[in-house]
């Protein structure tokens, strides 16, 4: 995928942010070429080559979300109650940094927290995985975030009971 400044574009890891410019950087005698990106307060130098998570991604256009929508609305699997293990897999499912990942994360903590008292992790994890979301959505939406905050609660009130 190539960017060029001015793009907006979404960081596995970090989230939505802009491509400012096109830099070229010297490392262990090797040049090669980053992709300078502003999310938030923060610049971060993402090699142009860098096809793993935590790498740069356009923006889902508004037919993704519409099948992200459908996965909102669906009962949330079940997670683990060992809470080392489900922070592990929560950790897993966030770094692997996809939207669809990053919903089912919001979509199943919210599950598990109408039937157990989430842990500070588990809040913590639900939080920054609700952020991510939101802040793609009202990117793509052109939406204030309180619009995307009720649109996503009406979405995971509509999941059906078990």
């Amino acid at each position: 995928m190539t960017f060029q400044a001015g793009d907006p574009v979404v960081h596995g890891v970090y989230g939505l942010g802009k491509v400012l410019e096109l830099d070229e950087k010297e490392l262990l005698g090797k040049v090669k070429q980053y992709y300078v990106v502003e999310i938030r307060d923060m610049t971060l130098w993402v090699p142009v080559n860098q096809s793993e998570p935590g790498s740069l991604r356009p923006p889902a256009h508004e037919s993704e979300f519409a099948r992200l929508f459908d996965l909102l609305r669906q009962p949330g699997e079940p997670l683990t109650e060992d809470r080392l293990e489900r922070k592990m897999q929560l950790s897993e499912r966030m770094r692997e940094g996809s939207l669809e990942s990053v919903c089912c994360v919001v979509r199943d903590l919210t599950h598990h927290g109408r039937h157990k008292k989430l842990n500070e992790n588990d809040q913590a994890v639900l939080q920054r995985a609700r952020n991510f979301l939101l802040n793609e959505w009202t990117f793509v939406f052109s939406i204030p975030i309180q619009q995307a905050e009720k649109e996503l609660d009406v979405l995971l009130r509509e999941v059906p009971h078990e």
